[in-house]
């Protein structure tokens, strides 16, 4: 689960999300996602590691398939670092990351749904880093404080959740209406509070995130946002990722957007169409994480 998300949910129908995302079946598209964002979760991961040097054992609350763990594990080089998530597909490939990129001695993992899993660490976490894996627990307060209550004496609790929407393309693509992506994002939005009300013990609850941190009794509580900027042109490897994300888009909204906007859609997906996002000069990827942190009592 680690990577994102927002636009990583499993393709649904307005009226009938489905919340049982298949995450193993997703496995490439988390990598791919992740792997392109590695320079911001590097940059966040650096701005953690001056905040707090030196953490013993480090937990990634809902891994996925390792990527941001293998950033954290390079961010802190002297940390143990334990991968939790409840798909033993993706964990697997975390272990063989872990392999690839030289950490395996000091790298575990634990296959455990959040929140209730994490009561399977055996340490407490020193840093307990959970990226856009909250927003899949209904009850986000609750998760929180299952969080906090795995945190060592002055442990880190770093939640990257909200930010900017991404963006792909500029406002006129030369075809179809202007402006497209911000009615992605509105239909975006109105599918991810489907899928937030569909989930099992859904709560309602503001996302002021520093105060929620601090409600569940941690202190210092404060956010810091890390910019993605891919410019056009884009690798080969951060054009298929943009496809992928349009493509699952176009199934996402199928229900939410008009007959206009759809055919725009079924042509930027046209491997055949010169305007579409294979042959398109003007394609990048910008975007924007925040990431909220706060601090055990001592």
């Amino acid at each position: 689960m680690g990577h994102h998300r927002h636009h990583q949910h499993a393709p649904a129908g307005h009226q009938h999300v489905h919340t049982d995302i298949d995450w193993a079946e997703m496995a490439a598209h988390l990598e791919a996602e992740a792997e392109l964002f590695t320079p911001l979760y590097a940059q966040a991961a650096a701005w953690l590691a001056a905040r707090r040097p030196e953490p013993g054992l480090i937990v990634d609350a809902g891994s996925g398939p390792g990527v941001v763990t293998g950033v954290l594990a390079d961010a802190f080089p002297a940390a143990r670092v334990v991968a939790v998530d409840g798909s033993g597909p993706l964990l697997e490939r975390a272990r063989e990351r872990a392999g690839r990129q030289g950490f395996a001695d000091r790298f575990g993992t634990l296959e455990a749904d959040l929140p209730e899993g994490l009561d399977g660490l055996t340490y407490p976490a020193d840093l307990l880093w959970a990226s856009r894996s909250l927003h899949h627990i209904g009850d986000q307060r609750a998760g929180l404080a299952a969080f906090a209550a795995r945190l060592a004496p002055g442990g880190t609790l770093a939640i990257l959740e909200g930010g900017l929407p991404t963006r792909y393309l500029p406002r006129d693509i030369g075809f179809g209406r202007p402006g497209l992506q911000e009615r992605l994002d509105a239909a975006q939005a109105e599918w991810f509070g489907a899928m937030r009300a569909s989930l099992p013990g859904a709560v309602e609850e503001a996302e002021d995130w520093p105060g929620l941190l601090t409600a569940v009794g941690l202190r210092g509580a404060t956010s810091r946002t890390f910019l993605l900027d891919v410019p056009a042109p884009l690798s080969e490897e951060a054009r298929a990722f943009a496809v992928t994300v349009f493509g699952r888009l176009r199934e996402k909204a199928a229900e939410l957007l008009d007959a206009s906007d759809l055919s725009t859609l079924d042509r930027l997906l046209d491997p055949d169409d010169k305007a579409s996002l294979y042959h398109r000069s003007d394609l990048f990827v910008l975007t924007a994480h925040t990431l909220h942190v706060a601090q055990a009592q001592p």
